[in-house]
């Protein structure tokens, strides 16, 4: 029978979304006369977007945020100070590309914290590895390494991150 084989090379393919839709799509493409370029898009499409889902969650809990904070959850009006405009324009992340750094400055209960995370998470989403630690984490592992005598092979693991949060 014409596809019975699918199932099978799609396991081999290890897509696995791709074949949970398969007879669902299958049966719309042919009530709906799709082409087989749309019909094997629409497959193709599930498993990146999966796949894609997948990745960003990986990195988030690799990431080690203390809490999950988006731009959404920002109080702007209670933080009139915070640059709405300048954080949506730092949300675009083009710094990471460029390698440039983000400062956060001001007193204590005024949201560095969570604009921080925001961006962090926000850029798990795009595909970015990151990292988030406090100022004291971050030195108590760096001393533990060179107490170790691996400080160079743990700033070199540290290179491999796109972000650092402090």
């Amino acid at each position: 029978k014409v596809g019975e084989r699918l199932p099978y090379l799609l396991a081999k393919l290890k897509a696995p979304r791709m074949l949970q839709r398969l007879e669902q799509t299958a049966e719309r493409a042919r009530s709906e006369q799709w082409p087989y370029e749309q019909f094997l898009e629409t497959l193709l499409e599930a498993e990146v977007f999966a796949r894609d889902a997948s990745g960003a969650r990986m990195r988030i809990r690799h990431a080690a945020f203390p809490a999950l904070k988006t731009l959404d959850d920002f109080d702007w009006s209670a933080q009139p100070a915070a640059e709405k405009p300048l954080v949506l324009h730092l949300a675009q992340l083009a710094w990471i590309e460029e390698r440039a750094n983000v400062c956060f400055f001001g007193p204590p209960g005024t949201g560095k914290t969570h604009l921080a995370i925001s961006l962090g998470l926000k850029a798990c989403q795009h595909g970015y590895r990151v990292a988030f630690a406090t100022a004291q984490e971050w030195v108590s592992r760096l001393e533990a390494a060179q107490d170790r005598n691996q400080l160079e092979s743990e700033l070199r693991r540290l290179e491999r991150y796109h972000l650092l949060v402090v």
